[in-house]
């Protein structure tokens, strides 16, 4: 298996460029966008706090980057469906 590679220089940081992966990333710009802690409070009309308090008691999805909260907004979206439907998916 062979790659193409190709070098990317942006802002003086060197990037590498595989065309395969190129392919799996999503095709729209909301779907894989990924929010801070301040911009989920602000997409959802909440404290910080708030949203600090539910993504370390595992109530909302969230990972951790360098000991950051992250979010993706896709799966903020979903949540918001599942919570106003009353529940979980994986509940029937």
């Amino acid at each position: 298996m062979t790659y193409v590679i190709a070098a990317l220089k942006i802002l003086h940081y060197s990037v590498i460029v595989l065309p395969r992966l190129a392919i799996t990333m999503p095709t729209s710009t909301s779907e894989g966008e990924i929010l801070t802690l301040k911009q989920v409070a602000e997409f959802l009309k909440v404290t910080e706090r708030t949203i600090y308090r539910l993504a370390a008691a595992k109530k909302i999805p969230a990972f951790k980057v360098g000991g950051t909260w992250r979010f993706s907004k896709a799966e903020i979206t979903e949540w918001i469906q599942q919570q106003s439907k009353g529940g979980k998916a994986d509940k029937t």
